[in-house]
Protein backbone atom coordinates (compact mmCIF):
# COMPACT_ATOMS: atom_id res chain seq x y z
CA UNK A 1 0.00 0.00 0.00
CA UNK A 2 1.42 3.59 -1.14
CA UNK A 3 2.02 5.63 2.37
CA UNK A 4 0.71 8.94 2.02
CA UNK A 5 -0.09 11.63 4.70
CA UNK A 6 -2.38 14.43 6.08
CA UNK A 7 -1.88 17.14 8.61
CA UNK A 8 -4.42 18.66 11.39
CA UNK A 9 -3.84 21.95 12.90
CA UNK A 10 -6.04 23.87 14.93
CA UNK A 11 -5.51 27.24 17.04
CA UNK A 12 -3.68 29.31 14.28
CA UNK A 13 -5.38 32.71 15.87
CA UNK A 14 -2.86 34.68 13.78
CA UNK A 15 -5.07 38.16 14.58
CA UNK A 16 -4.70 40.93 11.95
CA UNK A 17 -2.48 44.56 11.99
CA UNK A 18 -6.15 45.95 11.62
CA UNK A 19 -7.51 44.33 14.84
CA UNK A 20 -7.34 45.41 18.45
CA UNK A 21 -6.03 42.33 19.35
CA UNK A 22 -2.81 42.07 17.06
CA UNK A 23 0.83 40.63 17.91
CA UNK A 24 2.82 39.86 15.26
CA UNK A 25 4.51 36.69 16.96
CA UNK A 26 1.03 35.16 16.31
CA UNK A 27 0.86 35.80 12.76
CA UNK A 28 5.04 34.53 12.57
CA UNK A 29 3.87 31.51 14.38
CA UNK A 30 1.56 30.54 11.36
CA UNK A 31 4.01 31.54 8.94
CA UNK A 32 6.27 29.22 10.25
CA UNK A 33 3.70 26.40 10.74
CA UNK A 34 2.75 26.97 7.13
CA UNK A 35 6.22 26.90 5.75
CA UNK A 36 6.74 23.52 7.54
CA UNK A 37 3.46 22.10 5.97
CA UNK A 38 4.31 23.24 2.43
CA UNK A 39 7.68 21.47 2.85
CA UNK A 40 5.79 18.15 4.05
CA UNK A 41 3.17 18.35 1.05
CA UNK A 42 0.67 16.27 2.54
CA UNK A 43 -2.54 15.34 0.56
CA UNK A 44 -4.75 16.85 3.26
CA UNK A 45 -4.70 19.71 5.85
CA UNK A 46 -7.64 19.36 8.29
CA UNK A 47 -7.96 23.09 10.53
CA UNK A 48 -9.72 21.75 13.61
CA UNK A 49 -10.72 25.52 13.98
CA UNK A 50 -10.05 29.25 15.59
CA UNK A 51 -8.25 30.32 11.95
CA UNK A 52 -8.87 33.66 13.49
CA UNK A 53 -8.53 35.50 16.72
CA UNK A 54 -11.10 37.52 15.95
CA UNK A 55 -13.19 36.28 12.82
CA UNK A 56 -16.76 36.42 14.96
CA UNK A 57 -16.29 40.16 15.25
CA UNK A 58 -14.55 41.14 11.36
CA UNK A 59 -15.03 39.21 8.08
CA UNK A 60 -11.69 40.62 7.50
CA UNK A 61 -10.02 38.54 9.63
CA UNK A 62 -11.92 35.34 7.79
CA UNK A 63 -10.61 36.95 4.61
CA UNK A 64 -7.16 36.32 5.59
CA UNK A 65 -7.59 33.11 6.93
CA UNK A 66 -8.84 31.72 3.96
CA UNK A 67 -6.16 33.58 1.48
CA UNK A 68 -3.43 32.31 3.48
CA UNK A 69 -4.89 28.79 3.03
CA UNK A 70 -5.04 28.92 -0.31
CA UNK A 71 -1.60 30.25 -1.19
CA UNK A 72 -0.62 26.74 0.55
CA UNK A 73 -1.69 25.19 -2.64
CA UNK A 74 -3.09 21.79 -0.77
CA UNK A 75 -6.05 20.95 -0.61
CA UNK A 76 -7.79 21.69 2.88
CA UNK A 77 -10.81 21.42 4.75
CA UNK A 78 -11.78 23.35 7.65
CA UNK A 79 -14.52 23.48 10.95
CA UNK A 80 -14.84 26.47 12.44
CA UNK A 81 -13.51 27.38 16.52
CA UNK A 82 -15.07 29.77 19.05
CA UNK A 83 -13.15 32.90 17.84
CA UNK A 84 -14.69 32.33 14.53
CA UNK A 85 -18.37 31.64 15.26
CA UNK A 86 -18.79 32.27 18.76
CA UNK A 87 -18.57 30.18 22.32
CA UNK A 88 -20.08 26.62 23.20
CA UNK A 89 -23.50 28.16 24.36
CA UNK A 90 -24.94 29.36 28.08
CA UNK A 91 -27.55 31.43 28.93
CA UNK A 92 -25.52 32.23 32.75
CA UNK A 93 -22.62 34.49 33.15
CA UNK A 94 -19.48 32.48 34.72
CA UNK A 95 -18.59 35.70 36.99
CA UNK A 96 -14.85 35.24 35.85
CA UNK A 97 -13.50 39.20 35.52
CA UNK A 98 -13.83 40.76 32.07
CA UNK A 99 -15.68 38.42 30.59
CA UNK A 100 -19.65 38.52 28.67
CA UNK A 101 -19.96 34.97 28.17
CA UNK A 102 -23.55 35.37 27.16
CA UNK A 103 -22.38 37.96 24.22
CA UNK A 104 -20.00 35.62 23.19
CA UNK A 105 -22.08 32.57 22.41
CA UNK A 106 -22.29 31.25 18.87
CA UNK A 107 -24.50 32.63 16.71
CA UNK A 108 -26.32 31.76 13.53
CA UNK A 109 -25.41 35.22 11.82
CA UNK A 110 -21.43 34.29 12.76
CA UNK A 111 -22.21 31.08 11.29
CA UNK A 112 -23.15 32.15 8.19
CA UNK A 113 -20.31 34.50 8.02
CA UNK A 114 -17.77 31.64 8.83
CA UNK A 115 -19.61 29.68 5.66
CA UNK A 116 -19.52 32.59 3.03
CA UNK A 117 -15.66 31.82 3.32
CA UNK A 118 -15.17 28.17 3.97
CA UNK A 119 -18.15 26.23 3.47
CA UNK A 120 -21.06 24.55 4.45
CA UNK A 121 -20.31 22.31 7.87
CA UNK A 122 -20.53 19.63 9.08
CA UNK A 123 -19.06 17.64 6.36
CA UNK A 124 -17.95 14.27 5.75
CA UNK A 125 -16.05 12.82 2.74
CA UNK A 126 -13.71 9.93 2.13
CA UNK A 127 -10.19 9.92 0.80
CA UNK A 128 -8.47 6.75 -0.23
CA UNK A 129 -11.01 4.89 1.82
CA UNK A 130 -10.57 6.43 4.87
CA UNK A 131 -13.56 8.47 6.24
CA UNK A 132 -12.93 12.47 7.19
CA UNK A 133 -15.88 14.21 9.40
CA UNK A 134 -15.67 17.67 10.80
CA UNK A 135 -18.35 19.16 12.84
CA UNK A 136 -18.94 22.23 15.32
CA UNK A 137 -20.01 20.33 17.94
CA UNK A 138 -20.43 23.39 20.51
CA UNK A 139 -23.75 23.79 18.77
CA UNK A 140 -24.91 21.52 20.82
CA UNK A 141 -27.48 22.62 23.38
CA UNK A 142 -27.44 26.06 21.72
CA UNK A 143 -31.43 26.25 20.09
CA UNK A 144 -29.91 27.28 16.94
CA UNK A 145 -31.80 26.12 13.82
CA UNK A 146 -28.05 24.91 13.12
CA UNK A 147 -28.14 22.61 16.54
CA UNK A 148 -31.65 20.45 14.84
CA UNK A 149 -29.18 19.95 11.25
CA UNK A 150 -26.14 19.02 13.90
CA UNK A 151 -27.87 16.00 15.42
CA UNK A 152 -29.49 15.26 12.07
CA UNK A 153 -25.95 14.67 10.86
CA UNK A 154 -24.49 13.22 13.77
CA UNK A 155 -27.38 10.55 13.68
CA UNK A 156 -26.90 10.02 9.90
CA UNK A 157 -22.90 9.14 10.09
CA UNK A 158 -23.69 5.53 10.86
CA UNK A 159 -25.84 4.94 7.80
CA UNK A 160 -22.60 6.08 5.78
CA UNK A 161 -20.65 3.89 3.61
CA UNK A 162 -17.85 1.62 5.23
CA UNK A 163 -14.42 2.62 5.13
CA UNK A 164 -10.76 1.47 6.36
CA UNK A 165 -11.02 3.83 9.00
CA UNK A 166 -13.06 6.86 10.22
CA UNK A 167 -11.53 10.37 11.32
CA UNK A 168 -13.76 12.64 13.30
CA UNK A 169 -12.39 16.35 13.74
CA UNK A 170 -14.06 18.88 16.04
CA UNK A 171 -12.83 22.02 17.90
CA UNK A 172 -13.71 21.75 21.63
CA UNK A 173 -12.63 18.88 23.34
CA UNK A 174 -15.42 16.17 24.02
CA UNK A 175 -14.13 15.36 27.44
CA UNK A 176 -11.17 16.47 29.74
CA UNK A 177 -9.98 13.38 31.23
CA UNK A 178 -12.96 10.51 30.37
CA UNK A 179 -16.06 10.46 28.78
CA UNK A 180 -17.57 9.66 32.16
CA UNK A 181 -16.24 12.63 34.17
CA UNK A 182 -19.23 15.35 35.66
CA UNK A 183 -20.10 18.24 33.73
CA UNK A 184 -19.05 21.33 35.95
CA UNK A 185 -21.10 24.75 36.66
CA UNK A 186 -19.91 27.55 34.81
CA UNK A 187 -20.43 29.53 37.87
CA UNK A 188 -17.76 27.53 39.49
CA UNK A 189 -14.71 29.76 39.72
CA UNK A 190 -12.16 26.31 40.34
CA UNK A 191 -13.94 24.39 37.35
CA UNK A 192 -14.58 27.21 34.78
CA UNK A 193 -11.87 25.77 33.00
CA UNK A 194 -12.99 22.36 32.63
CA UNK A 195 -16.50 23.86 31.59
CA UNK A 196 -14.82 25.88 29.21
CA UNK A 197 -13.03 23.30 27.16
CA UNK A 198 -15.41 20.63 27.29
CA UNK A 199 -18.57 19.64 25.70
CA UNK A 200 -20.82 18.67 28.73
CA UNK A 201 -23.13 16.18 29.52
CA UNK A 202 -25.85 15.24 28.45
CA UNK A 203 -24.48 16.25 25.01
CA UNK A 204 -21.12 14.75 25.48
CA UNK A 205 -22.56 11.25 26.47
CA UNK A 206 -24.76 11.30 23.05
CA UNK A 207 -21.82 12.45 20.86
CA UNK A 208 -19.90 9.70 22.53
CA UNK A 209 -22.36 6.87 21.44
CA UNK A 210 -22.48 8.71 17.93
CA UNK A 211 -19.15 8.15 17.89
CA UNK A 212 -18.96 4.95 18.14
CA UNK A 213 -22.12 3.76 16.29
CA UNK A 214 -20.03 5.49 13.20
CA UNK A 215 -17.28 3.69 13.56
CA UNK A 216 -14.97 6.52 14.36
CA UNK A 217 -11.49 5.21 15.28
CA UNK A 218 -9.61 8.52 15.96
CA UNK A 219 -11.28 11.90 17.04
CA UNK A 220 -9.41 14.99 16.68
CA UNK A 221 -10.22 18.56 18.88
CA UNK A 222 -8.33 21.68 19.26
CA UNK A 223 -9.26 24.63 21.74
CA UNK A 224 -7.50 23.70 25.05
CA UNK A 225 -3.77 24.82 23.04
CA UNK A 226 -1.51 22.24 25.13
CA UNK A 227 -0.99 18.75 24.02
CA UNK A 228 -2.60 15.93 25.88
CA UNK A 229 -1.21 12.32 25.81
CA UNK A 230 -3.55 10.40 23.12
CA UNK A 231 -6.54 8.72 25.76
CA UNK A 232 -8.49 5.79 24.38
CA UNK A 233 -12.12 5.10 25.29
CA UNK A 234 -14.43 2.97 23.32
CA UNK A 235 -12.30 1.67 21.13
CA UNK A 236 -11.54 5.36 19.95
CA UNK A 237 -8.34 7.28 20.05
CA UNK A 238 -8.85 10.84 21.14
CA UNK A 239 -6.28 12.96 19.93
CA UNK A 240 -6.26 17.07 21.59
CA UNK A 241 -3.57 19.38 19.94
CA UNK A 242 -1.21 22.03 20.54
CA UNK A 243 -2.16 25.32 19.29
CA UNK A 244 -0.19 27.48 16.27
CA UNK A 245 -0.53 30.60 17.71
CA UNK A 246 0.12 30.31 21.01
CA UNK A 247 -0.28 28.02 24.27
CA UNK A 248 -2.75 28.24 27.12
CA UNK A 249 -3.85 26.12 30.18
CA UNK A 250 -0.39 25.16 31.37
CA UNK A 251 -1.20 23.80 34.60
CA UNK A 252 -3.55 21.71 33.38
CA UNK A 253 -0.81 20.20 30.70
CA UNK A 254 1.48 19.48 33.56
CA UNK A 255 -1.22 17.30 35.74
CA UNK A 256 -1.67 15.65 32.90
CA UNK A 257 2.06 14.79 32.41
CA UNK A 258 2.58 13.89 35.60
CA UNK A 259 -0.66 11.40 35.69
CA UNK A 260 1.31 9.44 32.97
CA UNK A 261 4.64 9.32 34.60
CA UNK A 262 6.37 11.58 32.10
CA UNK A 263 7.74 13.64 34.71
Amino acid sequence: MDSWKFIHICDTQPGSPKSFRYRPAWIENQQTAYTQIKKLQPELILHGGDLTRDGALHDFELEEAKENLDALQIPYYAIPGNMDIGNKFTNVQSGQPNRDDIAANVTSGNIRRFQKYFGNFPWTFVHRNVRFTGVYAALAGSGLPEEKYFWQFMESLPQQESTDYHVFMMHYALFVNSPEEDSPQITDPDRYHDWYFAISDPHRRRIFDLLKKANVDIVLSGHIHCRRPVQEFGGIRFYKAAAIGFGQWGGQMERWRYNVGIL
